[in-house]
């Protein structure tokens, strides 16, 4: 039952989503004197409808969409109360408002999403994990990080969608870095070793300390020799701090002739100053034992930004202009390759994620938290379909909107029949595009891929 109720839920705020943008049409149209004919929420055969003044409202049988059908929109007519009769700055004010809407709806879900949380995520450094491989390549405690991979970095969600889409690197593995990296991390294996169940919390926080002073001076390392050096001396130096005897031998650095490295470049605020960060090195780790896929795992922790109703409101903003960044970020990544048909879901593969996503919150921490995973999903969903749908494409709203610009510019309207032709090829290509992305989200539904 509870699955149901959250599939319920998914789909209710789904068909808000699509609520609100014909709405933003519905509303400008109305204001701007234009007739409405039908305004639909879903597709396909009339569940029921009735008529109010010379609108029909109508719920249909698929909760897959919806529309606002304006007289005169996409045939001639001589009604002066006719969309194409309207003054061409009150058309592009209703083409541009469904879009607005679904910005202001992400407004009110991230804010929803954000009000439960205790406090919210910066993107400065507040200290680093024992095994961590970032402190001993550039960055330090207090860096406030404002770029990675020339991508800006304002909010945590930026700085998570940056970290999401670094590229993996094949990297020299003699290289000065990578050993010392590889000597931190010995060390924290080590520590691991040493550990037992007689080890006191004093000698477990003497342990975390060593570690980090010994990352501290491995980040200054200028040697390979040098940083050996360190290591072997806090190699004993652990084992003092639990009261155990040293070690016979200490061990070598085992290098290889190469590595695979999330390294990345970065711009932080240290003291004042901007600091340019070269290869930052983070944690990259298999994603099994079976599998050797690298996976990448942040290795340091940020420091939190108080809640109070000042920092509510200014993470509500710079946060959804993170997404709409990070949707617009994402469609250029497709442009350049960097995503793949692969990487781009309709509304099934929607419906899987929500579904597994919900599922898994529904296990580790509630019904709350799975309602609010939904939400924050939705709101992606609905900023997502603000920015796509004004894109300068045929058949989408973009698409009318260049059409006027153009009508502005020139002082003259696009014909009729080629405005047309030009949507519906648009219109073709958007349905086989949603066609091949279906049939996609179903084989991966059906094979588990």
């Amino acid at each position: 039952m509870t699955t149901i109720a959250l599939i319920i839920i998914a789909v209710a705020l789904f068909e808000l989503i699509i609520f609100i943008h014909e709405g933003g049409h519905f509303i400008a149209a109305k204001k701007s004197g234009v007739q409405v004919n039908e305004f639909a929420l879903g597709m396909g055969p009339k569940i029921f409808s009735f008529t109010k003044g010379e609108t029909t409202y109508s719920l249909r049988l698929f909760p897959i969409g919806g529309f606002c059908a304006m007289e005169g929109e996409d045939e001639e007519s001589d009604n002066p109360r006719s969309f194409n009769n309207a003054k061409i700055w009150k058309r592009m004010i209703i083409i541009v408002a469904g879009a607005f809407m679904n910005i202001m709806l992400g407004l009110v879900l991230m804010l929803i999403t954000l009000l439960p949380q205790e406090n919210f995520a910066s993107t400065t450094v507040s200290q680093f994990s024992v095994s961590s491989f970032s402190a001993v390549s550039g960055l330090q405690p207090g860096d406030k990080i404002v770029k990675i991979n020339d991508y800006d970095v304002n909010t945590s969600t930026d700085f998570s969608f940056a970290l999401f889409t670094l590229p993996v690197s094949t990297v020299d593995g003699s290289e000065l870095s990578i050993y010392k990296e590889d000597c931190s991390f010995d060390l924290y294996a080590r520590a691991t070793e040493l550990v037992d169940k007689n080890t006191t919390d004093e000698q477990n926080t003497a342990l975390v300390k060593s570690i980090q002073t010994a990352q501290a001076k491995l980040a200054k390392a200028e040697s390979k020799q040098e940083a050996y050096a360190i290591f072997s001396d806090y190699y004993n130096i652990l084992a003092d701090d639990v009261g155990k005897p040293h070690a016979d031998t200490i061990p070598k650095i085992e290098e290889k002739e190469t590595r695979q490295r999330y390294r990345t470049d970065m711009t932080v605020e240290r003291d004042g100053d901007k600091v340019e960060l070269k290869d930052v090195d983070l944690l990259t780790l298999k994603k099994s034992a079976e599998d050797d896929t690298p996976q990448l795992q942040i290795d340091f922790y940020i420091e939190p930004i108080e809640k109070t109703f000042g920092t509510v409101i200014e993470q509500t903003f710079a946060s959804t202009v993170s997404v709409v960044r990070m949707v617009w970020g994402s469609l250029i990544g497709l442009l350049k390759g960097q995503f793949s048909l692969n990487d781009m879901s309709g509304p099934v593969g929607i419906a899987s994620a929500i579904t597994e996503v919900a599922g898994e919150s529904l296990r580790t921490s509630g019904f709350g938290s799975a309602v609010s995973s939904i939400v924050y999903i939705m709101m992606v969903i609905t900023i997502n379909l603000g920015v796509v749908n004004m894109l300068p494409f045929p058949a989408l709203d973009g698409g009318r909107f260049l059409m006027l610009l153009i009508e502005w510019i020139f002082r003259k309207p696009v014909p009729r029949k080629v405005e047309s032709v030009i949507n519906a090829v648009g219109l073709v290509l958007l349905l086989g595009l949603s066609a091949v992305i279906a049939v996609k989200d179903v084989w991966k539904l059906i094979s588990g891929g």
